[in-house]
């Protein structure tokens, strides 16, 4: 199973503020963000799930959180640890799934994840989240799509040979 993080970072390593974007709204990013997952399961922690309750993304949402193991949206899978949820993605029968956050949920993965998908949003931003740090060595960028507020990157992880 190919494991995908998505996200949304400032040119300092930003991806949010209090739970919210620290930057004014992007519709082209949203967009290509909502077709992307659209289709696949997602991997998301309980306040980002619970944030987005009222438009859940993808096709299933598996919730890592350490203390709640049951949610009221049938969509939605229960996971307590990283390898929990990588086994909750799998059993869906499915070939990827997509890791989309938060801040804690994004570094959990980091180490697991196959490809990142990064829109980099131009400019720096005040904020209480980051996107974890990584080594560009152990990555390769396969694809750059420049929009008006944002840059869209494809890294995919280097084989190591």
């Amino acid at each position: 199973m190919e494991l995908i993080s998505v996200a949304a970072v400032a040119e300092n390593g930003v991806i949010g503020d209090d739970g919210e974007l620290p930057w004014p709204s992007i519709p082209a990013d949203k967009q290509q963000y909502r077709d992307r997952i659209a289709e696949w399961p997602v991997i998301l922690g309980r306040v980002t799930f619970d944030a987005m309750r009222d438009d859940l993304p993808g096709s299933a949402q598996i919730v890592l959180s350490r203390s709640q193991r049951a949610y009221d949206v049938e969509t939605a899978h229960a996971a307590g640890d990283v390898e929990d949820a990588i086994e909750v993605a799998a059993s869906l029968g499915r070939e990827r799934a997509y890791v989309i956050g938060g801040g804690v949920i994004y570094d959990l993965f980091q180490p697991h994840v196959d490809r990142m998908v990064l829109s980099r949003v131009h400019g720096e931003y005040e904020g209480d989240t980051r996107y974890p740090e990584y080594d560009e060595a152990d990555w390769e960028l396969v694809e750059t799509t420049e929009y008006d507020r944002f840059t869209l990157e494809e890294w995919v992880r280097a084989d190591g040979d």
